[in-house]
This record gives C-alpha cells, sequence and structure tokens, in this order.
C-alpha cells in the first residue's frame, strides 16, 4: 500500500507544478481533441478488458476507469489552472487508486481481505488529505500574495 500513497502523491505533485504551466495555452480545439483522445484510450483500455474474467476484469475496469478520472481532471488542471482544478486532480487520483486497490482486495479473503481494505481506505484518505492540505497552503499562499500587494501600494 506504500507504493500506492508514493504513486497518488508523486502524481499530484508532478501536477501541481507542471500542470498549470504546460497547458495554459491550450485552445478549445485541443481541449476538445484531448477530451476525445482520452474517451478513445478509455474504451481501448476498456475493451482490453474483455477477455478477461472474475476479478481480474474487474481490477482491469478499475484501472481503465481510474485512468479516465484523472485524465479529465488533468485536462481541466491545464485547460483552466486554478487552486481548485490542482485539488480535483488530487481527489481523482485519490479515489482512482482506492477503487484500483479495493478490487485487488477482493481476491483475499477473511482476515487478510478486512486489512487489505483497511489499508486501501487509509492510503485513500492520506491522499486526499495531502490534496486538501495542498490546497490549503495555495490559499493560504494567495492570501498573502494579496495582502502584501495591498501594503506595497
Amino acid at each position: 500500500m506504500n507504493n500506492l500513497k508514493l504513486s497518488a502523491l508523486s502524481v499530484a505533485l508532478t501536477l501541481a507544478f507542471c500542470g498549470a504551466a504546460s497547458a495554459a495555452d491550450m485552445s478549445k480545439e485541443q481541449y476538445k481533441a484531448a477530451k476525445t483522445d482520452i474517451s478513445g484510450k478509455y474504451k481501448a483500455e476498456r475493451a482490453a478488458c474483455d477477455p478477461m474474467a472474475a476479478n481480474a476484469k474487474d481490477v482491469c475496469v478499475a484501472e481503465a476507469k481510474g485512468h479516465e478520472k484523472v485524465a479529465r481532471a488533468e485536462l481541466e488542471a491545464g485547460y483552466k489552472p486554478s487552486v481548485k482544478a490542482t485539488y480535483n486532480v488530487g481527489m481523482a487520483t485519490a479515489k482512482a487508486t482506492y477503487a484500483v486497490a479495493r478490487e485487488k482486495c477482493d481476491d483475499k479473503a477473511g482476515n487478510d481481505k478486512d486489512v487489505c481494505v483497511k489499508q486501501a481506505k487509509a492510503a485513500e484518505v492520506a491522499a486526499k488529505d495531502e490534496a486538501k492540505a495542498g490546497r490549503k497552503t495555495s490559499d493560504a499562499s494567495k492570501a498573502s500574495q494579496t495582502t502584501a500587494a495591498r501594503q506595497g501600494k
């Protein structure tokens, strides 16, 4: 589960620093094309799950849905950069990571499954807390910049 935390954290940090700067110049046509591309990738990933069976298929579908949701949140953050958009990326990543981890827990039974589910939930809560903390830090930074600008006038 620590790998899940590290993955979610690294994605959130990458997006926080790169997302706003790289895609701020995106045109509406580019945005629409990217949205279509995300849908196409989701359909392809989802189709790749069809030959699978049982829980392996459920995990595959959860991964495909998670990739789509995170990609859409990243696209929105790139198209209209804001603190809220970055927060939404973090939340989408946390939820997607949890959904996949939860599906993987279904392969286990008894106490092992209970422990797995609790670890997955703890990782989700930690990732959501990280997204919330990032949002609060950004809000506080923006407020202090506004205050400094007012005092400088």
